[in-house]
């Protein structure tokens, strides 16, 4: 609920404090004086005296106990919010309302994810990070006054309280205000209540299913890694001839990549970390990165074939996973965060266009290469012509290429990603023959209805000077 305007005005001008909570969720924030008595009311219009009372006492490192005003999460955020830009608000305000704009934000984008709690409970929590999130944690961590993580945590003694860390601190605020926002008064009518309902719920005991997910999910993001596949198309040059069926058949290969979520820059091949060469992604690097592939395994199941490996590091593909992964499983991996990537050097560029022609062979300035065929009444050739990053191909090629039945073949020494309607355009290259006065109103226009489609029409010989 929003506090009322003359209280919110007054709260801005103290210093906060999160006081985190087992649950997320049950954390607060703690308004309260650092001196030993407010000062002045601010001038007419600025909001007011500030409420009469406490809520309660809070133990404060070198004060002892102080009154404080203290609020849930949700009743702090529009206080918050506001101190980040109100004239006279105290710094440790200020700096908690940049958190809380930062988390709302992440919530807005839908960077949140599903975890288990402590006792096993359900909550939400702020994530993935990405180096700019880690960067504005930082940030506001470092510019936090002590006012602002002052309350003691456990394990210190009255000389020498034990104070949070501020990183730790600002993350766990971010978690609480994830674990706030998707809990609305109906979610739990249209989802349940585990992850919906404020009440916190015991995964194991009534969501076993909801707790296995929850877990995985949370471990990869403690883990801070995700994979991606980067496909090789030289499968001989990875596989050793001596090597099992499955790799020898193999046509191409997707190796593992694992990468930071708090720093996209940092990545490395899954072979390289079991190898120990990829320390900077952490120590638990290798157990997310075999979470990260047992989930993507659910999304497309040849990828379970490298957690039989000794490491997750490679997987032989044959023609019809590459051709998977050219389509639909390719789509699908990338809707989980799994991003496949091709070779720089695979060609895309491969079009059609209809051509219009006099029939045979023509050289240009030639007498054929002419209007004749008006006064002879010639028809004209009107067929597909394919092009490769706008060279057109020869007839082998189209040949060639109208007897695959992949969309990945191999055209002038590269691979080249095929789509299936091209395909059926170099089978079935022929569309007819024109009259003279047909060709020339295509050639003119420069359009034609080919099947059902407007297709670009492109004039040769004679014809293309009218152009």
């Amino acid at each position: 609920m929003a506090r009322a305007e003359p209280e919110a005005a007054d709260l801005v001008r103290r210093a906060a404090v999160f006081l985190p909570a087992a649950v997320p969720r049950e954390g607060r924030v703690a308004f309260w004086w650092p001196d030993a008595a407010p000062p002045p009311a601010g001038p007419a219009g600025a909001g007011g005296a500030p409420p009469a009372g406490a809520d309660e006492h809070l133990v404060v490192a070198g004060l002892g106990p102080v009154p404080a005003r203290v609020l849930s999460v949700g009743e702090a955020l529009p206080v918050l919010t506001r101190a980040r830009t109100a004239d006279g608000a105290h710094p440790a305000a200020a700096c908690w309302g940049a958190a809380a704009l930062h988390a709302l934000r992440m919530v807005a984008m839908g960077r949140l994810v599903a975890a288990v709690g402590e006792g096993d409970v359900d909550v939400w929590r702020a994530g993935p990070l990405g180096a700019e999130d880690a960067a504005q944690v930082r940030g506001i961590a470092a510019a936090l006054p002590f006012e602002g993580h002052a309350v003691p945590v456990g394990g210190g003694s009255p000389e020498e309280p034990l104070l949070p860390e501020p990183e730790a601190l600002v993350r766990a605020f971010l978690d609480a205000v994830a674990d706030v926002l998707p809990r609305t008064a109906a979610a739990p009518l249209a989802a349940g209540e585990a992850f919906a309902g404020r009440r916190p719920q015991r995964l194991g005991e009534r969501f076993p299913a909801a707790r296995e997910w929850a877990s995985e999910v949370a471990a990869e993001l403690d883990a801070g890694v995700r994979i991606s596949l980067r496909v090789d198309l030289a499968a001989n040059r990875l596989f050793d001839s001596a090597g099992d069926a499955e790799e020898r058949g193999a046509v191409a290969a997707a190796l593992v990549q694992v990468h930071s979520v708090a720093d996209p820059t940092l990545v490395a091949d899954a072979a390289d970390l079991w190898r120990g060469e990829a320390e900077y992604l952490g120590p638990r690097a290798r157990s997310g990165a075999v979470l990260a592939v047992r989930r993507a395994a659910r999304v497309w199941p040849p990828l379970g074939r490298l957690l039989d490996r000794p490491a997750p590091d490679v997987l032989p593909l044959s023609e019809e996973e590459t051709d998977a992964l050219l389509g639909r499983a390719g789509q699908r991996l990338a809707a989980a965060d799994v991003a496949v990537h091709w070779p720089r050097t695979l060609a895309r560029e491969l079009t059609a266009a209809a051509t219009v022609r006099a029939r045979g062979a023509q050289a240009p300035g030639s007498a054929a290469d002419s209007f004749g065929f008006f006064q002879e009444g010639r028809l004209l050739e009107f067929r597909w012509q394919l092009a490769l990053d706008g060279e057109p191909l020869t007839e082998s090629e189209m040949a060639e290429l109208a007897e695959t039945h992949r969309p990945l073949v191999r055209l002038r020494d590269q691979w080249v990603l095929v789509d299936p309607a091209l395909v059926r355009k170099a089978r079935k290259r022929d569309l007819g023959l024109l009259s003279p006065g047909d060709a020339l109103a295509m050639a003119l226009t420069g359009t034609a209805e080919v099947d059902g489609e407007e297709t670009e029409i492109v004039p040769e010989g004679a014809l293309a000077r009218l152009r």
